[in-house]
């Protein structure tokens, strides 16, 4: 080992901190610890033996397994990239194959995304609070975040054009609005699609990229669906970051952007300095499983547990929680928040 290691580290690494979520990751090993920190997706959700069954059908296909196994295109697996331009498509989504980029989680694309936008020293807004995730591969490249304050719709207009104003008056603008609309992380609040609209609308008066992180949108316990910010843009404003990993398996690691193919094909070429590809054989798998139609009943299992679970930790909240906190009460997703009174320390 040399001598003095820290003289030789580059300086984005020296900026880098150890992750909170994967802390909090360790602490959830332990058997002794019932940790509602993190956003952990429950085992129970598995469809272990629906996987067994594809896993084994794929084995036995010859042909099949052996292009599962083998190196995969940058862009992901394409029959993969089409169902979820399927899925899209039914939701107003305008796009085809080459909006579409596999990605080793949706983690992983916001790191990609931060390596492409971002200098050191460049702006980001974000919602406070934020995803932890997010702003660790943020800070990772040296981004200054900006925090704009929420209500219970979500970000707060006024103070994003405020905010905005402010930057454009001293020459600056940021790269782009990193939102979580849909039963945020960790506030569980959801945007409604009047608030969207009106984001929408901020970020075409000052240019500024929308990047709409949605994870969680397809765990939706009661009420309606608002609209994604990417169908309701058309302008090519938004890029949409999903991920399997809290509708189908998190030990996956499938996710994927939706953006303009001028974005995507940037992706492309910072992916390939990366890991080349998203394992393909995983990718394989997950193709098959949506085409065998046990997807759809998965996922309606899923959110059916997750609102038992939610229902009684607000049940649970209602009876045992001091005087003066106050909490989020979710419509879908996997996080809630409490509010302290100001004479409490968290």
């Amino acid at each position: 080992m040399v001598r003095d290691l820290d003289s030789i580290l580059s300086d984005n690494v020296k900026n880098m901190k150890k992750s909170a979520i994967r802390e909090l990751l360790k602490l959830t090993a332990d058997k002794e610890i019932i940790s509602f920190a993190g956003g952990l997706p429950a085992p129970e959700s598995f469809p272990i033996e629906e996987l067994k069954t594809v896993i084994s059908d794929l084995m036995n296909n010859e042909e099949e397994v052996k292009k599962a196994l083998q190196y995969g295109s940058t862009e992901g697996d394409t029959e993969l990239r089409e169902l979820i331009v399927e899925n899209y498509r039914k939701k107003g989504f305008d796009i085809t194959i080459d909006n579409v980029i596999i990605t080793t989680a949706s983690q992983q694309g916001l790191d990609l995304l931060t390596k492409i936008f971002i200098n050191p020293g460049d702006k980001i807004i974000v919602e406070m609070p934020s995803y932890l995730g997010a702003l660790s591969a943020f800070n990772a490249y040296r981004a200054k975040t900006i925090g704009i304050p929420m209500d219970d719709m979500g970000m707060i207009p006024e103070k994003l054009v405020e905010t905005l104003e402010t930057l454009k008056s001293v020459g600056e603008k940021p790269k782009f609005i990193y939102l979580i609309p849909d039963f945020q992380n960790p506030a569980g609040i959801t945007m409604p699609t009047a608030r969207r609209k009106e984001i929408i609308e901020i970020a075409k008066k000052f240019d500024v990229l929308i990047v709409e992180d949605s994870p969680y949108k397809e765990l939706r316990f009661e009420g309606e669906h608002q609209e994604s910010l990417f169908a309701l843009d058309k302008t090519g404003h938004v890029i949409t970051l999903g991920t399997f990993s809290k509708i189908l398996l998190p030990g996956f690691r499938i996710g994927w952007v939706i953006a303009d193919p001028r974005i995507v094909d940037k992706f492309v070429v910072a992916k390939q300095a990366t890991d080349l590809c998203t394992a393909p054989f995983v990718q394989r798998i997950t193709a098959n499983y949506i085409k065998s139609g046990k997807f759809d009943e998965s996922l309606n299992r899923t959110i059916q547990l997750y609102k038992e679970k939610r229902d009684v930790m607000l049940q649970k909240f209602e009876e045992y929680m001091p005087k003066g906190v106050t909490w989020t009460k979710p419509k879908g997703g996997l996080f809630l928040f409490l509010n302290l009174p100001e004479n409490m320390d968290a």
